[in-house]
């Protein structure tokens, strides 16, 4: 049964910042498929620590022929890529005997990211580009609750922060941080197979506070994700994981105002492979993914890869 508690630190949310401010610089804070984690609607029912590195390369762009909204201008097009690696400590409470646990983490991120403009745009030239490397903002989740319907349905309800920590500069094509609080409201749900596959449903809502130094506000974004595995040899299954991301608004401000509400979207699809098994002494888990965007609407398109690792002390 401890299986199939391997993966609590892995559960916690890892998403991608994007190259300058939330939706404002293009991306947003999540990257499509690549939030949802195995077993990520299950809680274990012993107290202890878990461990989890978590990083995720994005490669995509906007094509020229649409215009954005970065760096206090309006460009026709950008490229971006990306890599984020957050390191996350998840303490598991000691909360009895009953079908209801709880837990908290913190992730201290580190990310770089490149972007690049693909034609003039005000005081931004064509082919203008800009990259940083730092800690992006952290990651906060204080309560994660989760209830087991039984021993193979199981539900978990969550509410990551993100807040403003980073270095930030609204004139920069790159910034380490997004300059806004982020709170993530997240249920998610897992099955258990008995063959040692699992079905793992994720919903999420992302709401922005208003960026201070651009008045430039994004609209609450929805993002939806599922996944499926197999068992196919001992402790190892493979599967496919998708998302979408439907933001539920226009953006506000003047930016905004002038791209009629820079309202984006996106749909993704790609391979999931799983293990769970021992690392030394304790319970350990990995994963590995690669997600294509099938499509998307004012939001780059392009591909990501995803790998973590966790480890579970009790």
């Amino acid at each position: 049964m401890l299986r199939k508690y391997l993966t609590i630190a892995g559960s916690l949310i890892f998403i991608l910042p994007g190259a300058a401010h939330a939706t404002e610089g293009t991306m947003g804070r999540p990257i499509t498929a690549q939030q949802i984690s195995s077993n990520a609607g299950i809680v274990p029912p012993e107290p202890g620590w878990a461990v989890s590195v978590q990083s995720i390369y994005f490669d995509g762009d906007i094509g020229a022929s649409r215009q954005v909204p970065i760096a206090g201008e309006v460009s026709a097009g950008i490229k971006v890529k990306a890599s984020y690696t957050i390191a996350n400590v998840t303490r598991i409470w000691d909360t009895g005997p009953g079908q209801w646990n709880y837990a908290s983490a913190i992730g201290i991120p580190l990310q770089y990211i490149k972007a690049q403009t693909s034609l003039q745009a005000g005081s931004l030239a064509s082919g203008s580009s800009d990259s940083t490397t730092g800690i992006a903002d952290i990651l906060v989740t204080p309560i994660i609750a989760g209830y087991h319907f039984s021993k193979t349905e199981h539900m978990s309800l969550s509410l990551p922060i993100y807040a403003p920590s980073a270095s930030y500069d609204p004139k920069r094509l790159a910034n380490d941080g997004q300059n806004t609080w982020t709170f993530m409201p997240t249920i998610a749900y897992t099955s258990l197979n008995k063959d040692g596959g699992e079905f793992t449903a994720m919903g999420m809502l992302q709401f922005y506070t208003k960026n201070k130094d651009t008045d430039y506000r994004n609209a609450p974004l929805l993002v939806t994700e599922a996944l499926w595995t197999t068992r196919v040899a001992k402790d190892t299954n493979l599967g496919v994981v998708g998302g979408v991301i439907y933001q539920l608004g226009d953006d506000k401000g003047a930016l905004a105002d002038r791209l009629n509400g820079f309202r984006g979207s996106a749909v993704g699809l790609g391979p999931i492979m799983t293990w769970s098994g021992k690392i030394g002494n304790n319970p350990g888990s990995a994963s590995a993914r690669a997600v294509w965007d099938i499509d998307t609407k004012d939001r780059p398109k392009g591909y990501s890869i995803g790998v973590s690792l966790s480890l579970l002390f009790m």
